[in-house]
């Protein structure tokens, strides 16, 4: 019988192979020479196999990051700066695949059906961050904003990936740079500035404007 890493084994081979997915799961378990049933047992599609692909890959490097000695020391920026390059290093083991895997999708503004999997554990590990950071007083808590912060973290995991796939420099140092820039800019959006001190101030005339009244202001 079949285990799910030879059939994931096989339908990698296959699409790198013929650059495009088997025409059945008939004809793809007869190459494999197992039973559909074999296959069904583990995936309920090729576009499964894809998801599950790329979950192991986001799941392993979130397990490994969290692993190490230092995590609990790093600052929640120095985290995330952390799981992207240990990501791109993960995903240089399946390139091949995860260009293949993401190379036909043209919607600019929504997520691959392949990363719907990814989408998730992305942001439940983003939002530990961003919670850590919101604690510890690293990160501005503004209203409304500090829900969506872990959206922007999302909307940079696609913009890395895709540029890490589009990246042609020597050892992949453009996308490195792309990780560096990305995030620094990110979390200086995130944590406290002047903006945030003028904010405050002017809350605080607004709560004290009898003050403002003597003051003939």
């Amino acid at each position: 019988m079949a285990t799910a890493q030879q059939i994931r084994n096989g339908y990698i081979d296959y699409v790198l192979t013929n650059n495009e997915k088997p025409k059945s799961v008939y004809s793809f378990a007869k190459k494999l020479k197992i039973t559909e049933a074999d296959f069904y047992q583990f995936y309920s599609s090729f576009e499964s196999i894809e998801k599950t692909v790329w979950f192991e890959l986001t799941f392993e490097t979130i397990s490994k990051i969290k692993e190490q000695e230092v995590w609990q020391q790093y600052t929640s920026r120095e985290k995330m700066l952390s799981f992207f390059y240990s990501y791109l290093e993960n995903l240089k083991r399946e390139r091949s695949f995860v260009i293949y895997s993401l190379k036909n999708f043209k919607g600019k503004f929504s997520t691959p059906d392949v990363l719907a999997g990814v989408k998730p554990i992305f942001e439940n590990f983003a939002q530990e961050i961003i919670d850590e950071g919101l604690d510890n007083g690293e990160l501005a808590e503004r209203r409304f904003l500090s829900k969506r912060y872990k959206d922007a973290l999302w909307i940079q995991f696609a913009f890395i990936v895709n540029f890490w796939i589009n990246d042609d420099s020597d050892g992949f140092e453009k996308s490195d740079e792309a990780i560096e820039k990305g995030i620094n800019v990110t979390f200086d959006l995130f944590q406290h500035s002047p903006i945030d001190n003028l904010i405050d101030y002017g809350k605080f005339l607004s709560r004290n404007g009898k003050f403002k009244e003597k003051m003939g202001l």
